[in-house]
């Protein structure tokens, strides 16, 4: 049976415990929860699954806000909207906001099974540029290889996806703690160190381009690229 992935933004925490535990229990995939807007942005854009469940009512930034700055920013995967929305003008709202369909709450979780089975049968996979530019650098995602001009060096699996990371999220502050969590895995043992030391390591691999000043150390959060 094919393990999907699934991002689930939901605020109410019952709600949200019951679509994990049905998502989980049933082998249908793996749920990373959030529980507001603009979370379930940075989730979506930092990483691919294959539908995104977001709650029309989140708190801060509404599904519907996520939902349209997902697709003006090029997100692909599948959306489904929660919502208590059942008016036709609401409905055609989302859709028309670029969500692939709806469910009206109360639902039925053999329903919402049912609706996700349907979108993950749909190809929503990203297709990624096989080669990244970023101010004379090219990184292949293919060979896991970093050049420029006619230099060329191989990056270890660990370096190729921090760098990959920082670079789709160009200028932007990423957390150590979702550093981790994006490469490493939620319930890895490891600490946050392993960040730092991998940051280390690849920025000797960018000096050898005179790049290493891309990476910014942000003090007491993380780390940027710019």
């Amino acid at each position: 049976m094919t393990t999907h992935r699934i991002l689930l933004a939901e605020d109410d925490s019952l709600l949200g415990e019951l679509i994990v535990h049905m998502l989980e229990k049933t082998g249908f995939g793996t749920v990373e929860w959030v529980e507001n807007g603009e979370d379930a942005y940075h989730y979506c854009m930092d990483s691919h699954y294959d539908v995104a469940i977001l709650d029309w009512m989140l708190p801060g930034w509404t599904g519907l806000s996520v939902c349209k700055k997902l697709r003006e920013n090029g997100y692909a995967g599948a959306i489904l909207m929660l919502t208590a929305k059942d008016a036709l003008c609401d409905r055609v709202q989302g859709l028309d906001a670029g969500a692939d369909d709806y469910l009206v709450k109360p639902f039925e979780l053999e329903e919402l099974q049912a609706r996700l089975r349907a979108l993950c049968r749909r190809n929503y996979a990203p297709l990624l540029e096989e080669v990244a530019e970023l101010d004379g650098l090219r990184l292949n995602r293919s060979s896991l290889t970093l050049s420029m001009e006619e230099q060329v060096i191989q990056l270890s699996p660990r370096e190729f996806q921090m760098l990959d990371l920082l670079l789709r999220n160009k200028s932007a502050t990423l957390s150590r703690e979702l550093i981790l969590e994006r490469i490493w895995g939620y319930d890895s043992d490891v600490s946050t160190k392993i960040v730092d030391a991998t940051i280390k390591l690849l920025r000797k691999k960018l000096e050898l381009f005179n790049k290493q000043h891309l990476i910014h150390s942000i003090r007491g959060v993380g780390y940027k690229l710019e």
